[in-house]
């Protein structure tokens, strides 16, 4: 019975996570576009969101080497290298661990 509930609690945590990781790392990415384009102007990123910018630059360096990894081990899993990159590129581990326990089921 608690083997049943820890699956169906794991289920709901990748769910949500599957839905606001995406939203995080569009925002990361928006922060980058936004911090280039200062660079290239004379505007001046605000001082205020530097913190967040550099979690932004941690949580897109991440999920960049987790996409690498499951580019790779994609075609062993048989999936397609290009797609299950960017899947994995937005959601994070989650993408990881669905892929490695793929063979599982």
């Amino acid at each position: 019975m608690n083997r049943l509930t820890l699956n169906e609690s794991k289920k709901k945590l990748f769910n949500l996570i599957k839905i606001v990781s995406p939203v995080f790392m569009v925002g990361a990415i928006g922060l980058e576009l936004w911090n280039f384009e200062t660079k290239l102007t004379t505007n001046q990123f605000p001082s205020s969101l530097v913190l967040i910018l550099w979690l932004g630059h941690i949580a897109i360096a991440s999920h960049l080497i987790e996409a690498v990894v499951a580019a790779i081990y994609a075609p062993a899993k048989k999936q397609k290298p290009i797609q299950y990159a960017t899947y994995t590129f937005f959601v994070g581990t989650v993408g990881l661990l669905e892929l490695f326990d793929s063979d599982q089921k």
